[in-house]
């Protein structure tokens, strides 16, 4: 098994949009191209593998520039093809319909340099029995997928994940969701440090717990702020409690109307956040990822204010439960009780560059206050 996922584009149902199509996924660095005719892959650029698929029971005459083959079939039914091209990889596609095409799954992903898997149920345990069975094998697993969202799934799989997803390129634009898909991780943001410039008890108002469906690390939480350009790293609850167990999967994020970042780039309000939603869980060295929300809890607290300045003048302002245990984050991995927080003490923030229209960046002016 590899950590480098692989990402192949399945061609032979792109119809009028294929060149378009090819186009986009070598400008998003797609690993492989499939096609089932050999005049498709063409004049492809050596950047990018040229796997041919024929549909399973005919051979094509000639493998053109392929430098992958895919055969359905046992390892003898290559043998012979694979003498006649010593200079093409060739791979075993399986159906897997029921135990024992599920063996000869295991078999292919054991043996094989390819094994490019087709599940026709639904459920992914046959994919985590043949991920553990090969989880030794030097050859890789490219596993079938309809669209992203089971790319993900298949991506994800006993953690390990398939070594590639192939998926069909109906459209621009699957080639780079794909490529999302398989990076996982949302990046890395910039951090500052910010310096606490006054803390106020401001009396009662809704705050939101935000439990994610992943447990959180102890330098990890979610970035929450009053503006849209100045946020406060908000830790989650992984750290003891005199009076209370840890709860890891969860930030004491702050008050109903904070922004705080969530997937494809833009920031949403606590109060939108419900059960599905997707966040950016960010640790003290900026890496990202994104987490799916399990329940947002909303109750009546006493708030305080906290006011903050980068050192470019950027103000910040952050509205938390007025209580000893709700936390932030500081340089060093500190972990720092919002109540104790006084003038001068230092906590680690994000400076968002842009202005928000319904959460999506957008250059326009706005003041926040």
């Amino acid at each position: 098994m590899s950590s480098e996922k692989l990402c192949w584009l399945d061609i032979r149902s792109a119809g009028k949009a294929r060149q378009a199509i090819v186009e986009e996924a070598l400008h998003q660095r797609i690993d492989g191209i499939v096609a089932a005719d050999p005049a498709d892959l063409e004049g492809l650029p050596p950047t990018v593998t040229k796997v041919l698929m024929p549909p399973p029971g005919k051979q094509p005459a000639s493998y053109g520039s392929a430098g992958v083959v895919i055969l359905a079939g046992d390892a003898s039914a290559r043998t012979q093809v694979a003498e006649a091209a010593p200079d093409v990889e060739f791979g075993r596609l399986v159906e897997i319909t029921d135990a024992e095409s599920l063996d000869a799954a295991i078999e292919a992903a054991r043996t094989e340099r390819w094994s490019v898997l087709e599940f026709r149920d639904p459920t992914k345990i046959p994919l985590e029995i043949v991920i553990a069975a090969a989880a030794d094998a030097d050859g890789a697993i490219i596993t079938m997928a309809k669209n992203t969202e089971e790319a993900a799934v298949i991506f994800g799989c006993l953690q390990l994940g398939s070594d590639g997803v192939l998926m069909p390129g109906r459209s621009v634009g699957d080639a780079t969701a794909l490529k999302a898909t398989a990076a996982g991780g949302t990046g890395e943001l910039l951090l500052v440090e910010l310096e606490v410039t006054a803390v106020a008890h401001i009396g009662m108002g809704e705050r939101a717990c935000v439990d994610t469906c992943s447990y959180l690390g102890k330098d990890e939480g979610i970035l929450v702020g009053s503006h849209s350009k100045g946020m406060i790293l908000c830790v989650s609850e992984t750290h003891p409690l005199p009076y209370m167990p840890t709860r890891p999967f969860r930030v004491n994020a702050g008050a109903i109307h904070s922004y705080t970042l969530a997937d494809e780039g833009r920031t949403r309000y606590l109060s939108e956040l419900r059960a599905g939603s997707k966040v950016m869980a960010v640790d003290t060295k900026g890496r990202t990822r994104t987490v799916a929300v399990g329940r947002v809890k909303i109750e009546t607290r006493p708030l305080i204010s906290i006011d903050a300045v980068a050192a470019g003048g950027q103000e910040v302002n952050l509205i938390l439960q007025d209580d000893w245990h709700v936390r932030v984050l500081g340089p060093g991995d500190a972990v720092l009780n919002s109540t104790e927080l006084r003038p001068g003490d230092r906590v680690l923030g994000h400076l968002p560059t842009a202005d928000r229209h319904v959460g999506y960046p957008i250059d326009e002016f706005c003041h926040e206050q």
